[in-house]
């Protein structure tokens, strides 16, 4: 019954926002996005939690202040998530742009496939979409989601944007296929900041440790790949003739460079420790496009008397589940 439920209001939900003028729907989310954060819910808490790391010292003040406007981000998130299958190809190349972009052309140009490591942050399905339509079309991972008619959706929604959608639960046959996608020039974005299984790779970020998804690292090695660390973000668009109020930005971090010796599980650690300080990075210049409603440090996992069935990235480092980081 629950099952249903959800799949009930997921589709009422799309329904519905796709329908509104696109004022009134993100007017909607705003209005959803103060009543969320003014209820404080452990969704909240958590999120503030997870900022008190990333802005250590800040007053409380502060915090609840950059908490509001993270749970406007996330709200405005799922409201383009809604409204994306509708956007013209115009309109997306239009509201996204891409900052330090020029390596990975590079590498795409020569036929080298590029592992792209994301964090929870902004707005990655318009990325995506972009990326497919002004660089190469994207290859990535889902988690199977219940009930499979939802999981189906969300599947036909991003393949709508032009994006191949690969399971989760595959497993090693997933894997497979993405180091094939990527001998082959494929471009492979993958969420990496939240891994709490047993394949995920304890990391040092915001002076704490927590747990990245191995596979941008792993594909990287074995399919002799490019690696990016990818922050993604909100900006406003204030030229005149902008389509929309808000556009995304996605910034390339440097390449990650395999180290030249040691053990393959050595490099693993060391490049994906590299791509959690790059994360780091920008998470900390726009900590408000965080959407971590979830815990992300150990500390923070362990200390919990009920534990958490892990939602996040696995081995191959995909995507979470549509409910994001809450």
């Amino acid at each position: 019954m629950r099952e249903r439920l959800v799949l009930w209001a997921y589709s009422a939900g799309w329904r519905l926002v796709r329908s509104l003028p696109e004022r009134s729907a993100y007017l909607v989310f705003s209005v959803l996005a103060e009543f969320t954060w003014m209820r404080q819910g452990a969704g909240v808490r958590q999120l503030e939690k997870n900022l008190e790391r990333v802005l250590p010292g800040a007053s409380p003040m502060k915090i609840k202040t950059v908490s509001r406007k993270g749970m406007h981000s996330y709200m405005r998130y799922w409201c383009d998530a809604f409204r994306l299958p509708d956007w013209s190809s115009d309109r997306i190349l239009a509201t996204c742009r891409a900052e330090g972009d020029a390596p990975v052309r590079e590498a795409l140009a020569a036929g080298r496939g590029v592992v792209m490591a994301l964090s929870h942050s902004g707005n990655w399905d318009h990325a995506g979409a972009w990326s497919t339509l002004a660089m190469a079309r994207v290859t990535t991972v889902a988690e199977r989601l219940r009930p499979e008619e939802l999981y189906e959706r969300f599947l036909d929604f991003r393949k709508e944007l032009g994006m191949e959608v690969l399971p989760h639960d595959g497993g090693g046959e997933v894997f497979g296929t993405l180091v094939r996608r990527l001998r082959t020039g494929g471009f492979v974005p993958l969420l990496a900041d939240r891994d709490l299984t047993a394949s995920g790779v304890p990391v040092q970020i915001f002076g704490d440790t927590a747990r990245m998804a191995a596979g941008p690292a792993s594909l990287a090695l074995v399919a002799d790949a490019a690696l990016f660390p990818v922050s993604i973000r909100y900006e406003r668009l204030k030229r005149a003739g902008a389509p929309a109020r808000w556009g995304t930005v996605i910034h390339f971090h440097p390449e990650v460079v395999a180290p030249s010796t040691g053990q393959r599980a050595t490099k693993v650690q060391a490049m994906t420790q590299a791509c959690a300080d790059a994360l780091a990075a920008g998470i900390a210049a726009h900590p408000e496009d965080w959407h971590m409603l979830q815990r992300v440090f150990v500390a923070d996992y362990v200390s919990d008397i009920v534990p958490e069935t892990p939602g996040g990235a696995g081995a191959t480092g995909g995507p979470e589940r549509p409910r994001r980081a809450g």
